[in-house]
């Protein structure tokens, strides 16, 4: 139930009005308070603490409001019935779901025959929780893992392996895939890790080598077995090897990989289009589409539907991916999860997109974000100074958590650690705005006390022990109680504060708010843990049935959330 929502709603619908609910710093005289009388007093002519006296019995007559009380200049505080939030909470998580989209969601990004490294986190873990988000609200999306697999790169790395298995059969011009058996030529996941590096590295060096990478790029574009199959090989092992990065991050699998190939399957038909409209004008051998507008405050420069050497370029495949996606899904939006870099490359896609009415660029949305940095604002690097690879990043977190529970004396399985580590991990990137920068500290992530993700699961932990060594004494909804305590009635409110946080979460794409939202619950639940004893020998029954179905409904809410950020939770800690 969104709380919120409902009192606004029945408040605005007495009044025949429309103003904003307000949510106090100090719900000692409210649970919430408006400035209906205020804004309505303009249009009356009266003075506004009058008219909050005239209009304060209105809203004392709602059948949820237990009192209401004017405050200052006219604002009228409003504390809500026991027995409304008491009933209430046992639904705190069963939400409506309303005007359902279909949103595609474009996220990941891997590139085939690349590690991945720590740009690629928060595109991950925000894209999966955002995804999370959606169909928890009863959106269908549809997630995309656009991955970099047809340009360069490819044939750079297919470059490179001909460089060190010249007498494989690939590279021949009679080449024959039915005479060959793929699992003869075996490359792991370490050594494929190793060829692109090696590959760019040697390119900048070597024009005879790049000069032979571009031909090989351009070969397998156009179909060449050989090259086709040599790619099919390692495309299998990075593919294994993104399975397994999502596997440990907890993701839901994506519905669809499908990247540059792809896309590029479709160019024809866009360029069709193009075409049609007369937007493609040649320039110094590329063809482009002009996508300034008069109104740009700033640089603008042109689409660039094939370059100079007339190959495919990365705004033509994501332009063709668009119309695809359209096509297949016919979404309501497309959202794609990049870093900041891209703004000015989605900006042009996106008018392109407008000027072919495939989408309205209203419902094209490029979720940037801002970057991991290390101590002092560097860019984060493992101790040997390599730029951090995923998995490092993962090791690294992993680590720290194995330290600091030897130094407290605990001792936990590695499942639990992992587990640990993983709240850590997904804790920190979400808590922050995703447009911000932020430092990311091994050893501060995963301290089991402050706006950590260890003391999220901790919380959840001491509540399911709670509950387990209840057991039968647990009762499912027990009578309404005569009076709550303020940490009771604290922690209903801030359970039914539930729904609300999760649809502005989805509303402004920003999942630091569903974070941030955890972190207070857990606060006020560690509260009241504190302050309202449960199993305690000197706690009568019906006080101890009444704080047991509290904790019950905290759970069950935390539980969700804690879910919705795609993390488990231990069974202690």
């Amino acid at each position: 139930m969104n709380l919120y929502k409902h009192v606004s709603d029945a408040i605005n619908q007495k009044l025949g009005t429309s103003v904003n609910l307000e949510i106090p710093r100090n719900r000692d005289f409210g649970d919430f308070s408006t400035n209906a009388a205020m804004v309505m007093a303009r249009s009356a002519g009266k003075n506004p603490r009058e008219l909050a006296a005239e209009i304060m019995p209105e809203i004392a007559a709602l059948d949820f409001v237990a009192d209401a009380s004017i405050a200052g200049p006219g604002f009228i505080n409003i504390k809500i019935k026991n027995d409304f939030l008491w009933n209430a909470a046992a639904d705190a998580t069963q939400i409506a779901k309303t005007d359902p989209m279909v949103i595609d969601m474009d996220y990941g990004s891997y590139n085939v025959a690349k590690s991945l490294h720590i740009g690629h986190l928060r595109t991950s873990i925000v894209g999966d929780t955002l995804n999370r988000i959606a169909k928890f609200l009863g959106h269908k999306t549809v997630s995309y893992n656009h991955i970099g697999d047809w340009g360069r790169p490819m044939g750079l790395v297919i470059a490179y392996i001909e460089s060190l298995h010249p007498e494989w059969p690939f590279f021949a011009s009679n080449f024959d895939a039915s005479k060959i058996n793929p699992a003869d030529y075996r490359i792991t996941a370490a050594e494929l890790d190793t060829y692109y590096p090696a590959a760019s590295a040697r390119g900048k060096s070597d024009e005879v080598f790049l000069n032979h990478a571009r031909e090989i790029t351009a070969d397998l574009q156009n179909g060449h077995p050989g090259y086709t199959a040599l790619y099919n090989l390692f495309l299998k092992v990075s593919l294994d090897m993104m399975d397994d990065i999502i596997r440990k991050l907890n993701m839901m699998p994506f519905d669809k990989t499908l990247g540059e190939k792809n896309a590029s399957q479709y160019l024809h038909v866009v360029e069709k289009m193009l075409r049609d409209k007369n937007l493609l004008h040649p320039s110094d051998g590329a063809e482009i589409v002009t996508v300034r507008r008069d109104t740009d405050a700033e640089p603008m420069p042109p689409f660039m539907f094939y370059n100079s050497r007339g190959a495919d370029t990365y705004e033509a495949t994501d332009l063709a991916a668009i119309w695809y996606r359209k096509t297949n899904d016919n979404p309501d939006k497309i959202w794609y999860l990049t870093d900041a870099r891209q703004q000015l490359h989605f900006k042009q896609v996106f008018r392109v997109a407008e000027m072919l009415d495939l989408i309205p660029t209203e419902n094209l949305e490029h979720l940037y974000f801002g970057t991991i940095n290390g101590p002092g604002g560097v860019p984060f690097k493992t101790r040997d100074g390599n730029a951090a690879g995923l998995m490092d990043i993962i090791r690294i977190v992993g680590d720290a958590v194995r330290t600091r529970c030897t130094e407290s004396g605990k001792n936990l399985d590695d499942e639990t650690i992992d587990q640990i580590a993983l709240a850590a991990l997904k804790f920190t990137d979400l808590m922050h705005d995703v447009k911000s920068d932020y430092i990311f500290d091994p050893a501060a992530v995963t301290s089991f006390e402050g706006r950590t993700g260890p003391y999220i699961l901790y919380t959840a932990v001491r509540l399911n022990s709670v509950l387990r060594r209840a057991g039968a004494d647990a009762p499912a909804h027990p009578t309404t109680p005569a009076a709550l305590m303020p940490d009771e009635r604290g922690l209903i409110i801030s359970i039914l504060d539930f729904e609300r946080t999760v649809r502005a979460a989805f509303d402004a794409r920003s999942p630091d708010i569903l974070a941030g939202y955890a972190y207070d619950l857990c606060q006020i639940i560690n509260a009241f843990y504190h302050n309202c004893p449960v199993l305690r020998d000197d706690v009568d029954a019906a006080t101890r049935a009444n704080r047991l179905y509290i904790v019950r409904n905290a759970q069950q809410t935390l539980e969700t959330v804690i879910s919705l950020m795609g993390l488990s939770i231990p069974r202690e800690m």
